[in-house]
């Protein structure tokens, strides 16, 4: 992932630098929270777009990976019935492609690992704005629900109105909890730590994982139990 999105996205999980004016967010803050929260769906996408790139490049790299290798078989099945026949240049010939795959391996098998891991962190990412947002959003509906319908306002393209969409997108967390505490004098909810989401993300693939491993285990106890 790209450096400035992994900096974006670390600073809309844990926090940054203010930059929108006060006085804008005093007269519309309902508009500016949700303005927020809109710059962490775009956040979102953004990761999304990463991650199919990613996944599509893993892809590929397992694909090749897989292809190579069987050629790699392939062309040792064909060297031994070469030697057999006494056909020294047909054997020289598949030892010299061998040579070439296996020197290609290698590399594949790092673009796949180097795709695997990147996959993880932006599946980390997305967990961890995911979360962010639904904070925000009830943090957002409690402060609704303490004030009364609320009368014509600043729209949020007003809210918005001056900032680029980058500064938007690295300052959405921080605006939202500094808008929410200005309208109510409360602070919105405690956000969490980069590490400590991706470790979340990590717990919650290893409960995943054990779940799929009692369901096998279950699985192969009653076809034991058949037999």
């Amino acid at each position: 992932m790209a450096e400035n999105l992994i900096n974006r996205v670390k600073r809309l999980v844990s926090g940054g630098m203010n930059s929108i004016v006060e006085a804008v967010e005093s007269a519309a803050p309902e508009a500016v929270m949700k303005e927020a929260i809109r710059e962490i769906d775009a956040a979102i996408d953004e990761v999304r777009e990463q991650l199919g790139m990613v996944i599509a490049n893993k892809h590929h790299a397992s694909k090749r990976l897989m292809e190579a290798s069987a050629k790699h078989e392939d062309l040792a099945d064909k060297l031994r019935l070469a030697v057999d026949q006494g056909r020294d240049d047909l054997a020289e010939a598949a030892i010299s492609r061998q040579i070439d795959l296996e020197a290609q391996i290698p590399i594949l098998e790092e673009a796949l690992n180097s795709a695997s891991a990147e996959e993880t962190e932006l599946e980390s990412y997305i967990s961890a704005l995911s979360g962010r947002k639904r904070e925000m959003e009830e943090d957002l509906q409690a402060y609704l629900a303490s004030r009364s319908p609320a009368g014509p306002g600043a729209s949020p393209d007003s809210a918005a109105a001056g900032s680029s969409t980058d500064r938007k997108v690295e300052n959405a967390e921080n605006t939202f909890s500094r808008v929410l505490r200005g309208a109510t004098g409360v602070p919105g909810t405690s956000r969490a730590s980069h590490e400590t989401a991706q470790k979340l993300a990590e717990l919650e693939q290893v409960a995943r994982d054990n779940r799929i491993k009692e369901r096998l285990a279950a699985v192969k106890a009653v076809k034991s139990s058949d037999s």
